[in-house]
């Protein structure tokens, strides 16, 4: 990607957090601060939140919650500071008024006072004509004697910029050159009726101001891209200080269709609560719209920030697989020691109220926790799988309970249950021998009938960690008590 000779790179991650970070946010801010890292730049955490009517505090602090869980740490921004802050737009209302102003007095902007009925009658006029949709430029050339008559009405102006004759032409980086023909751009609104500013005034008086290098972000913004080339010029920005920009490719669903809550397109909160790792969902994202170079998709934080680079990404929309998404995260479970697997998991059986989280509760969790570790893609699978070990008042799951009263089944548990009472050394080894001799060498059974039924009778489910081991952790006691109960059903 373009840099400037002795230039360090800045690069800004700017949502409006009107709801939770989506997939298409994160994996956004994930190349952001990807490029920042491999190029020894700065990423700066902005959040636009002029339009005040959908963002809320709650969203802003989600926002900064989402990004740290991440671990997409910024260097300048909310919480860490910086020299070009304020980083919330609220708090640079002052800012963009002056440049308003400025272009006011220069005679780049100039104030619009038609209503919203008359610009949408015009629309209407444009459409039945087959043209383009835009403002027709009706107030460009106001005299003073007009402008008069409609403050006279009551008519609040908006302050709109000048769009001049021509096109605007720029280098995208993953596209290439890039032109718009201004009569597709018509003049733009930079600051309401009310004063408050515009996404296309704040955007680009920020991206200057706070010395952004560089602008990675959605291909759907590649459409305004001229307009805030026209905010630099007014600014009396030169153009080889203007920032590069590259558009990233649009991410769909499985259907092909632009990602929706249908097809993939939830907030980060729910795949966080559905238990993936971060560090699976920023690999999977990582891997939209760009590649390391081979066939690797399991890569760690520390190699993308390695191997990442603009020139990698592809111009072709991304296509978002969940299934891939999850055998990520499955290998990444695998991965973690069982220290960290115990401090991803463990929140999760507390929330659903499988522990409360004593030392001895935790201490058992950790002994059981090897067992699951390849049998899960998602930490809230924990809690089904341990539950067993930990519940009060035992009962077998509804839809087993068929599977250890008929008289087969029933044979086998009290056969067990005089064999295991024998038995004076209880781990796995000893539990598994004694029952291998009895029931598959004596009795002749095959391993899925005899042991199926123990399974219920001890977990209470058809579904459970390995046989021999999770009756080594449940105990004599406990583990011949529930087969006792299994005979009485």
């Amino acid at each position: 990607m373009t840099q400037a000779i002795g230039k360090k790179v800045k690069v800004r991650f700017a949502p409006s957090p009107t709801g939770d970070l989506h997939v298409g946010n994160i994996r956004t801010a994930l190349f952001d601060w990807a490029y920042a890292r491999h190029t020894g730049g700065t990423f700066l955490f902005r959040i636009e939140d002029t339009d005040t009517t959908r963002v809320t505090d709650e969203y802003i602090k989600a926002a900064i919650d989402t990004l740290k869980w991440l671990g997409l740490n910024w260097d300048e921004g909310p919480e860490v500071g910086g020299e070009n802050g304020p980083y919330l737009q609220s708090q640079r209302l002052d800012i963009y008024a002056h440049w308003a102003a400025k272009f006011l007095e220069q005679g780049d902007a100039y104030y619009c006072y038609c209503s919203p009925d008359e610009l949408e009658a015009v629309r209407e006029a444009q459409r039945k004509a087959n043209e383009a949709p835009g403002y027709n430029g009706h107030c460009r050339d106001l005299t003073p004697d007009q402008i008069g008559a409609f403050k006279a009405q009551g008519r609040e102006g908006v302050v709109r910029m000048r769009m001049p004759d021509g096109s605007t032409t720029f280098i995208d980086e993953i596209r290439g050159e890039v032109t718009f023909d201004h009569k597709f751009v018509p003049d733009f609104v930079l600051v309401r009726a009310d004063g408050s500013p515009l996404y296309t005034l704040a955007v680009a008086v920020d991206d200057i101001l706070m010395k952004v290098t560089h602008v990675l972000r959605g291909e759907d913004l590649l459409s305004s891209t001229p307009r805030q080339i026209r905010v630099y010029q007014a600014m009396g920005v030169a153009q080889s200080e203007y920032p590069a920009f590259a558009h990233l490719p649009f991410v769909m669903g499985q259907d092909n269709a632009k990602l929706s809550k249908r097809n993939g397109e939830v907030s980060i909160a729910w795949y966080r609560e559905q238990g993936y790792l971060p560090e699976a969902i920023c690999n999977y994202l990582a891997l939209l719209g760009w590649s390391p170079g081979d066939d690797r998709e399991n890569i760690s934080m520390k190699e993308l920030t390695e191997l990442f680079t603009v020139e990698k990404v592809h111009s072709s929309p991304a296509r978002f697989d969940m299934k891939k998404l999850e055998a990520i995260n499955g290998d990444k479970i695998r991965a973690l020691p069982l220290e960290e697997f115990a401090k991803w998991s463990i929140p999760f059986l507390i929330k659903a109220e499988v522990i409360t989280g004593t030392e001895e509760e935790v201490s058992l969790v950790t002994r059981a926790l090897p067992l699951i570790q390849e049998r899960i893609v998602k930490l809230d699978e924990a809690p089904a799988l341990l539950k067993f070990l930990f519940v009060k008042d035992f009962v077998i799951d509804q839809e087993a309970v068929a599977k250890v009263a008929d008289e087969q089944a029933k044979n086998i548990l009290r056969r067990a249950l005089q064999d295991l009472e024998l038995l004076t050394t209880w781990d796995h080894l000893s539990i598994e021998s004694a029952l291998r001799a009895s029931l598959i060498e004596e009795l002749g059974l095959k391993p899925r009938i005899a042991f199926t039924a123990l399974r219920i009778a001890t977990t209470g489910s058809t579904i459970s960690p390995p046989l021999f081991e999770s009756m080594e952790l449940l105990g004599k006691e406990a583990s011949l008590a529930r087969i006792s109960l299994a005979l009485s059903l």
